[in-house]
């Protein structure tokens, strides 16, 4: 049984104002780790991504997948008295999230500036699409236009191929993950200093630090880095290949690793040729390579040869689909697939938590919640009385949800 009060982020208060993927992710990771996440929904239908399918018993997947450890509360916070409500409960929070434009939360009144005067140990996480300075720090940005604009869709995709987008939304997944590092270095921060802090994260940042070595290999080399299929621009043999029945890939990182791969294709006389004895050799002469090691993985089935890189030492891995993996003996040692009860889809899977901890793990108390499903429970929390909060929703300000 896990104590809660034992998490590392117990006790932490998050209002949370994320929406569609970015800010849910955060939000997500501080609430596995013990933080009161309290997710503000504008009216109507919320956080954007409760409409994306595919849905269960007209709940969306795609939501349920980013919103677990969250309680709802649907808020105006366009009308001046749910911008009141918030400045309330701002009061006694710990992190206020949000991931608007820069510029909306100001224009209503409740930017940074203005709510670290109410609370000054206030931690504030701003996400946006480019930073809040800088030219372009006003305008918006989605994922597959952050995967453009970052060069991302630059060197993803086949040679001579068009560009890719990648197959889940990566730059919303990178900005939440470093904002939620952001967060909980600033709690850490306010341990010592007593004080809060602005965390101004974005798309493209988080973006441009995932790009890592092509950025630094275009710095030192001038040459612009371009599309490699499955492979990678800077080791060979490092990419997929295709087997009788699917596919594989092989990660041969070293020459150590090329050798024992060459060895288990029965192609050890490629290991003393010049063209190919050195992984520098073997990047020159990729296209000399490539087609000798095809042509010899189409001879076995995925399988043998999993089992006979496996013997070698080889990393080999099957290209897996999301149903095989999500069965798989390793995932579920791991208990990265864990199944929530929701009030109205029912059961669902989603994934477990990626981090690991010895004495304080990480637990999954709420699943993710309906729209405005906790509005009158956070409400009371904060000192609004039951008839106040009946004058708020005959008002619009304020609205409970089906649960």
């Amino acid at each position: 049984m896990i104590d809660v009060a034992e998490q590392p982020l117990h006790g932490i208060k998050v209002l949370d104002l994320g929406r569609a993927l970015a800010g849910p992710l955060c939000s997500l990771m501080l609430g596995d780790l013990g933080a009161d996440i309290i997710k503000i929904e504008p009216p109507g239908l919320g956080d954007d991504s409760r409409a994306w399918p595919p849905f269960k018993n007209g709940e969306s997947t795609y939501f349920a997948s980013a919103n677990r450890n969250k309680r709802s509360i649907v808020l105006d916070l366009g009308k001046p008295e749910g911008q009141d409500i918030f400045r309330k409960m701002v009061k006694s929070a710990d992190v206020v999230l949000e991931n608007y434009r820069h510029g909306v939360m100001d224009r209503w009144g409740i930017g940074y500036e203005a709510l670290c005067e109410l609370n000054p140990s206030l931690v504030y996480c701003s996400i946006t699409g480019f930073g809040r300075t800088g030219p372009y720090a006003t305008k918006p940005a989605t994922d597959i236009y952050m995967q453009a604009f970052s060069g991302l869709m630059s060197v993803t995709g086949e040679v001579g191929g068009g560009p890719i987008r990648t197959g889940v939304s990566i730059c919303d997944l990178t900005a939440g993950m470093f904002a939620s590092l952001g967060i909980t270095a600033a709690l850490q921060a306010r341990q010592k200093t007593g004080r809060g802090q602005l965390v101004d994260t974005s798309l493209l940042d988080g973006q441009l630090a995932y790009l890592s070595y092509l950025l630094t290999a275009f710095g030192a080399t001038k040459e612009v880095p371009g599309k490699s299929g499955s492979g990678h621009p800077s080791v060979v043999p490092y990419q997929a290949f295709q087997a009788s029945d699917g596919w594989v890939t092989l990660a041969a990182f070293n020459d150590r690793i090329w050798q024992r791969a060459a060895v288990a294709m029965e192609l050890g006389h490629l290991t003393s040729d010049p063209l190919f004895i050195t992984n520098v050799e073997r990047v020159k002469n990729r296209d000399e390579l490539i087609p000798i090691m095809q042509e010899r993985f189409s001879t076995k089935t995925v399988d043998e040869w999993v089992s006979l890189m496996e013997d070698n030492d080889v990393p080999l891995a099957p290209v897996n689909t999301i149903e095989q993996i999500m069965s798989h003996p390793q995932v579920l040692h791991r208990d990265m697939i864990q199944e929530i009860d929701h009030p109205v889809a029912g059961k669902l899977s989603v994934f477990g938590f990626p981090m690991k901890f010895s004495e304080t793990p990480c637990s999954n108390r709420y699943p993710p919640p309906t729209l405005g499903q906790h509005t009158n429970e956070i409400l009371n929390e904060f000192g609004f009385s039951d008839s106040e909060i009946s004058e708020l929703k005959n008002l619009f300000v304020v609205s409970s949800g089906k649960i």
